[in-house]
Parts: C-alpha cells; sequence; structure tokens
C-alpha cells in the first residue's frame, strides 16, 4: 500500500497544503485562511481549522477519501515558537510536526539543500542551515519590532506618508491617498486607520495594498530601504554560516525590481555567492521535511 505524506505552510495571509505519495509525486493542493495565532486567544481555531482545511481540500484534489490517513505531515507555522495558543490541530496522522515557517521555506527553495533563504511576504525574515545541520535566523521580529523588507511594512510606512502628508495640508500624495483608499474601500485614511486598529482590517489586507503603493515612485524607496534591509541579512549569514547559496522567497519577488533590489544587495558583499528564486513553494518544502521524518529521500518531485 502506498504511503502519503503531506507538508503545510500556515501563513500570515493563507495555508497551503500538498499532498505526495512515497515516490515523490505531489498529488493535490489545498488552500485555506490563514494560520498564524498573532494575538489569538485560548479559544481560538484560527490554527486547528486552517491546517485541517487546507489538507482537506488537497486531499479533495487528489480524488482521496475522507479517511486517508498519512504516514507523516509537516506544518510550519509563521510565528510558531513551540507553543500552541488555541485549539490544538488535530490531523489523521501518528507523526504531526509542527515548525516554525523559515525551516519549510528553506527546504523548499533550496530543495532541501544547504544555505540562506530570504523572506519577503507578509512578514519577512532570513533564515540559514549549514552542511552540519546548524542553523541561524536573522529578522522576523514580526510587525511591531522588525520585519524589513515585508509588504506589511511597506504598506505600513506608505500610509504614513499619507497620513503625515494629510496633516501638514500638502497635496503631493492625493493621488497615492486616492489609490489607498479605492483599495480599501474607505473614505478616507482615518477610516482606514480606524478600521485596523479595530481589528476590521487585517494584517494581511493591510499588506495586501503594498504591490499598489509601490507602483508610485515616493513609495518605491520604502520598498527599497526593506530590500536592502533583508539583503544585509542574507549577506550576514553566508558569511557567519559560511555558505554560498541564497534563495528568495515571497510574495514580494514577484516585483522584478524588488528582487534585483535584494540580489544586488547581496552580491556586492559575497560575489562568488549564488542567488536565485526558490525552487519550490513552503509548502512543499514542508513535504520534503515530512519524507525525512521517515527517513525517505526523494530527489525530485514530480508536480
Amino acid at each position: 500500500m502506498t504511503e502519503l505524506f503531506a507538508g503545510i505552510d500556515g501563513g500570515q495571509s493563507s495555508t497551503v497544503a500538498v499532498i505526495g505519495d512515497e515516490r515523490g509525486a505531489i498529488l493535490g493542493r489545498g488552500i485555506a485562511g490563514p494560520a498564524d495565532e498573532v494575538g489569538e486567544k485560548s479559544d481560538s481555531t484560527r490554527l486547528r481549522d486552517a491546517l485541517r482545511g487546507s489538507l482537506g481540500r488537497a486531499r479533495d484534489a487528489a480524488g482521496l477519501p475522507g479517511s486517508t490517513h498519512f504516514a507523516a505531515i509537516v506544518a510550519g507555522i509563521s510565528g510558531y515558537e513551540g507553543r500552541i495558543y488555541g485549539a490544538r490541530p488535530d490531523l489523521p496522522t501518528d507523526r504531526l510536526v509542527l515548525r516554525h515557517d523559515a525551516p519549510i521555506a528553506h527546504a523548499g527553495a533550496l530543495a532541501g539543500e544547504p544555505g540562506v533563504v530570504a523572506i519577503a511576504g507578509t512578514g519577512s525574515v532570513a533564515y540559514a542551515c549549514d552542511k552540519n545541520g546548524g542553523s541561524q535566523t536573522l529578522g522576523g521580529w514580526g510587525f511591531l519590532f522588525g520585519d524589513e523588507g515585508s509588504a506589511f511594512c511597506i504598506a505600513r510606512d506608505a500610509l504614513a506618508l499619507m497620513m503625515a502628508a494629510q496633516d501638514d495640508g500638502g497635496r503631493s500624495l492625493r493621488e497615492e491617498t486616492r489609490a489607498a483608499c479605492d483599495f480599501f474601500a474607505m473614505d478616507s485614511l482615518r477610516q482606514v486607520a480606524r478600521a485596523f486598529y479595530a481589528g476590521e482590517l487585517t494584517r494581511e489586507r493591510l499588506a495586501a495594498f503594498t504591490p499598489v503603493a509601490i507602483r508610485f515612485a515616493r513609495f518605491r524607496a520604502i520598498a527599497d530601504r526593506g530590500a536592502d534591509g533583508l539583503a544585509t541579512l542574507a549577506f550576514r549569514l553566508l558569511v557567519e554560516m559560511k555558505e554560498r547559496r541564497v534563495a528568495l522567497a515571497g510574495g514580494l519577488f514577484a516585483d522584478a525590481d524588488f528582487y534585483e533590489r535584494v540580489r544586488r544587495g547581496i552580491l556586492p558583499a559575497v560575489p562568488d555567492a549564488h542567488v536565485g528564486h526558490a525552487k519550490y513553494e513552503p509548502a512543499v518544502g514542508a513535504l520534503l521535511l515530512a519524507y525525512r521524518e521517515l527517513g525517505l529521500q526523494v530527489p525530485e518531485l514530480r508536480q
């Protein structure tokens, strides 16, 4: 009987699950809502529901029955540090491993090989693993204390500039302000701020404004500063961990200028570094780690 494995990427914006068989064939993929527990209370089912929902949709996409049991499941959770604050996940496996999302992104981006991954999505972090199994993290302090180069921070700083310009009575950011109000479907920046503080506007929704914001030259500088900060974290890890491979992962790297800014920020400091896009998405990285839980080495995944 073929054994089945699953990898799950529980992010701040969405949760993605993939299912693979023991030969490395990916059979199905499913998406559910965000899984991180930042700000959640003890009765929260956010994490449990996101993992269960994404796995269920991946199982349906693969044409598998509801009674399907998995040999191992690895789930990477944004902000996870070894503690579950809400309802515990209840997935159909005897081997469920929860990890921070950085290791699964690393495993996917570098196909399980050593090196550095720089992640720029709703949040940001730089994470490295060396050939001896050592690891180190820089950044990833969350939306209040860090996350330079993240979509949330870029959107927040762009909105802050607009709000300051409004207080100054200036007209220079009127077009940008109109774009922001249209994006959030609100009449004013004060409504945007109030909605965020009231919890009606999520961090994920705020971060989603970044692709709109960076179309404006005034806000491109904010993105550039974030890219420079993320590049600095990545090349520090390259030097400290004595590695030479960097993968750039996360939604912000779909923007060619942001990608090039980070890449160019790394190469002058470490000229012989190889910098490129992630090979696999984080959910696939989690799947690779699920195989490793049972000692399986899958040379190449078939998607």
